[in-house]
């Protein structure tokens, strides 16, 4: 990557234009940055931060060539004792500082492209998923980040963040600009937007999808109220805001909306909304329905999954794209073949008894939308729920989950997702404890042994029934401590046991 050169100096002048104190150590230039000991390359800054943080890192970067380093005060009298000759920045504010800097490092790739950003509590990734596929259809290959993959057409991997760090994020959209990409999609977290993830990234357009209670603990958002106006810090950063009516909590988004150039808004049977969709069916092929345009004309487009709140997050994708320039035959051939990589994939037995849809509903939200779906398109059947809740994060999940899925589900089996630094049975026995009387509910730690007795009891069911595998998708690790084992997925169990000899849609 060609990427112009800083001195120190100039760095911690870009740093008190934009008001944040730092001061330079020795004299170095730079090329490059990052916050990855790992993906240290000679010439760059490294970036030094985070509670686990170790010096070794720092002695690692500096050993594949790195060639400064950025640090908080309180790390700087440490690593300096621990690397005496090594050039320096200290600042008071280091995850500000990084994304700045990141910014000018890799040339402000944003202004080169066109970024779309989508925040939202739920369907995030299915937006993102359906306007890549739109784009490809239009002859485009576009960038995406988020919480499934990333592909940035130079690196392409499966996320373990939805928002990286900013040195990562910025490099991302260098990538997409060497790569001869001129569209990035993607998601943005609210954690994205609160710890500057995303400070300076100026986004075409900026798509505020609804808001629900989530992220809530005392290590992520400790109030709804620092996670709302998190998710709304996206306005202030983007050209044309883009609201959903429909969401909980409008009038407070359309407010905060007003810092954009721009305000766009749409919604699902809303007549009041610049952009509406109306007269939904469920057809053979997906779901139909009818997109009115501001200047009154009626597109036809079906969608090629399931799940009737998707329209929802198809007429985002429609709007954006037609803001891009999308034709609408590029827009329908785009979503008539639409996959998303574990959302609402639906694997059935060969007699067709028994079906198996995949999904990353994972909160509260998703968790009402999701159930509220199935009970109304597979009428009558058994509904058994395959679930957990993450470790060390999203706490209050473990309330909510069980309490929304007994309103639907005839059983319930609790298990392992992503448990991070606690033990699976302690998250799942806290999920019983909260699990409504009479509801019926087990535990198997083990997910592919719970996956495999939910279709046991399937097969046993006289009417048909529904298996729904929830917030992994079609993830092939689990976080356990500090690693990423690797395992089978939701959907590949499911195309296992009903899938050899089933029909499976894709």
């Amino acid at each position: 990557m060609n990427l112009p050169e800083f001195t120190l100096s100039q760095l911690v002048a870009v740093l008190a234009d934009a008001g944040v104190q730092a001061q330079a150590t020795g004299e170095a230039t730079v090329q490059g940055m990052t916050i990855d000991s790992r993906k240290a390359e000679p010439g760059c800054l490294f970036v030094c931060k985070g509670a686990a943080f170790k010096p070794q890192y720092l002695g690692g970067a500096l050993d594949a060539g790195a060639a400064a380093y950025l640090c908080d005060a309180a790390a700087e009298a440490t690593l300096a004792q621990a690397y005496p000759q090594a050039p320096h920045i200290v600042t008071d504010d280091v995850r500000r500082a990084m994304a700045l800097l990141a910014a000018v490092v890799f040339d402000r790739p944003d202004l080169k492209i066109d970024v779309v950003g989508i925040t939202g509590t739920k369907g995030k990734s299915t937006t993102a998923y359906m306007m890549r596929s739109i784009l490809i259809a239009a002859g485009q290959e576009p960038s995406i980040l988020g919480s499934i993959d990333t592909d940035d057409g130079v690196e392409h991997f499966e996320s373990h963040n939805t928002t990286p760090e900013a040195p990562d994020l910025w490099r991302h959209l260098a990538n997409t600009v060497e790569a001869g990409r001129s569209r990035m999609v993607m998601e943005v977290s609210s954690h994205g937007l609160k710890y500057d993830r995303t400070l300076g990234v100026r986004f075409a357009i900026g798509c505020f999808l609804n808001i629900g209670r989530d992220h809530i603990s005392p290590v992520e958002h400790p109030t709804f109220e620092d996670y709302f106006e998190s998710k709304l810090k996206l306005f202030a950063q983007s050209r044309t805001a883009l609201v959903n009516l429909n969401s909980d909590m409008a009038d407070q988004v359309l407010e905060a909306a007003k810092a954009s150039e721009q305000l766009v808004t749409f919604g699902v049977g809303r007549d009041d909304a610049d952009w509406n969709a109306a007269d939904l069916a469920v057809e053979p092929q997906g779901i139909a329905f009818t997109v009115c345009t501001p200047t009154g004309e009626r597109e036809r487009i079906v969608l090629g999954m399931a799940g009737l709140f998707n329209v929802e997050n198809a007429l985002a994708a429609v709007v954006m794209s037609r803001m891009l320039g999308v034709t609408w035959d590029d827009i329908r051939a785009g979503l008539a073949h639409v996959r998303v990589p574990g959302r609402m994939e639906v694997v059935r037995s060969a007699d067709g008894s028994v079906v198996a849809l995949v999904d990353y509903a994972h909160n509260e939200l998703s968790f009402k939308t999701f159930f509220s779906s199935v009970k109304e398109e597979y009428p009558g059947r058994k509904v058994i729920a395959v679930f957990g809740a993450p470790g060390n994060k999203a706490q209050e999940r473990r309330v909510t989950l069980p309490r929304v899925a007994a309103g639907f589900a005839d059983h319930m089996i609790f298990t392992e997702e992503d448990p991070a630094y606690e033990r699976v049975e302690d998250i799942c026995a806290e999920m019983m404890a909260s699990t409504p009387a009479g509801a019926s509910a087990e535990v198997i730690c083990d997910r592919e042994a719970a996956c495999k007795r939910a279709f046991d009891m399937a097969f046993e069911a006289e009417n048909g029934a529904v298996v729904a595998l929830l917030a992994k998708g079609d993830e092939t690790r689990q976080h356990r401590g500090d690693e990423f084992p690797e395992v089978k997925s939701d959907l590949a169990i499911a195309r296992e046991i009903l899938g050899s000899t089933g029909e499976v849609d894709a």
